[in-house]
């Protein structure tokens, strides 16, 4: 997976293990004598430090590199992050169905399994019931549970990212404030038959919204390079995803993205209690909703979706005017944010819904805020949440500061 350019090391030459290893996973430096150069340390005092790294089973050796001197001399052996020591596991959420996976450290996915599972249910059901996935998923992938680093969870609602619980949920009654990182690592361990001490921390669990780690995987994989990007997920509700310079953009305490939540002045009432706003009217619930009343057998964005992809007319001409006020709130949106890419993702995201957002995005938005914009739908389609969250996972875990930590802590 393609990382942000990683940290040059702190001032006066103390760059830490942690800070090498960044230095390797970004690309900037992938040999020892690059890491020298970049770092200001001495020969011995990188050797040190990647012997921990190498130690810890977090680096190997690839292939030599060209020769760097016009002397010639034998070539530099470039170095790599290992991504095979360990594996992630990962859910998305939607309110009626899931998606779970084994993934490797670079995001690619080993195992993967999709059916239904209704957050109605509950937090203690839902999570009991991801940790069996799990369990299943390992197996099939041929790993066992010691092997797994960390765990990602995409949820349909505003996260606190301090906590990982979610703050007041519209479609997620019972989850208000829950623990859901405490409980889904009971499930796993209880699940798994993982060997824990009692008191000691569990495998760590990383939860955050849906669009978040859609946006988050999106950029990550398929626009590096983008320093604004912005994605919309339309499903039963809508939410959208802000990643700013490789970072996800989350406001104060999770609730950046609530889209959904705008007022457009119509009369229909929200999930969330109040009238009028966006997802009420454009989602792809609402959308549902106005199918079932003119006959149509609709209860969701998904039955919507597979309207969509058989052709359905009314179905169409719905997504198509629930994109224009859709469109029409993103010219805000965008004007504000200045995005280089505006993603589309979710249940309606198909031609006649991206027809309505550009439609009246390009009408109400002022050209210089278009004028470098690409309006295109999902790259990894439904493993979006899935390969956010484990980049998440991953990007949590390998940091400079907490790898100094984990290193301590294996005793390296």
């Amino acid at each position: 997976m393609t990382r942000r350019p990683g940290r040059t090391g702190r001032a006066g030459g103390q760059a830490s293990a942690g800070e090498l290893l960044e230095l390797v996973r970004s690309g900037r430096a992938t040999t020892r004598g690059a890491l020298q150069q970049v770092t200001g340390l001495s020969r011995a005092t990188v050797g040190q430090r990647l012997d921990r790294l190498f130690r810890a089973g977090w680096l190997r050796e690839g292939a030599g590199g060209p020769v760097d001197s016009p002397l010639g001399g034998r070539p530099s052996i470039t170095l790599e992050f290992d991504g095979a020591h360990a594996v992630v596991l990962a859910a998305d959420l939607d309110t009626r169905h899931a998606r779970a996976a084994v993934l490797t450290l670079t995001g690619e996915i080993l195992a993967e399994h999709a059916g239904t599972l209704v957050v109605e249910d509950g937090p203690d059901a839902v999570l009991d019931e991801l940790g069996g996935w799990f369990a299943e998923l390992l197996d099939k992938a041929g790993h066992g549970a010691q092997e797994v680093c960390g765990i990602g969870l995409a949820v349909p609602g505003p996260v606190d990212s301090e906590t990982g619980r979610v703050v007041q949920p519209p479609m997620m009654p019972g989850w208000d404030g829950y623990d859901i990182r405490g409980r889904l690592a009971r499930a796993f361990t209880e699940r798994t038959g993982l060997p824990g001490t009692p008191g000691a921390p569990g495998v760590p669990v990383l939860v955050d919204n849906d669009a978040n780690l859609m946006a988050y995987g999106e950029q990550h994989a398929g626009y590096p390079d983008c320093s604004a990007f912005v994605l919309v997920k339309v499903s039963t509700g809508i939410g959208a995803g802000v990643v700013v310079d490789g970072s996800l953009f989350r406001g104060i305490d999770g609730g950046a993205g609530d889209i959904g939540h705008i007022r457009v002045g119509a009369e229909a009432l929200c999930r969330c209690g109040s009238y009028g706003c966006l997802a009420a009217v454009a989602s792809g619930g609402a959308v549902a909703r106005k199918l079932a009343e003119s006959g149509v057998p609709a209860a969701s964005g998904s039955d919507v979706r597979d309207l969509l992809a058989a052709g359905h007319p009314a179905a169409s001409a719905l997504a198509r005017e629930a994109g224009r006020r859709v469109g029409d709130v993103l010219a805000t949106v965008v004007t504000l944010l200045n995005p280089g890419v505006l993603m589309i993702a979710g249940d309606l995201a198909g031609t006649p819904f991206l027809t309505g957002v550009r439609e009246l995005l390009y009408q109400r938005a002022l050209p210089r805020s278009t004028a470098h914009l690409d309006v295109v739908t999902s790259r990894l389609g439904d493993r979006a949440g899935l390969v956010g969250a484990g980049a998440l996972v991953v990007e949590h875990l390998y940091a400079p500061e907490r790898v100094e930590e984990r290193l301590l802590a294996l005793g390296v």
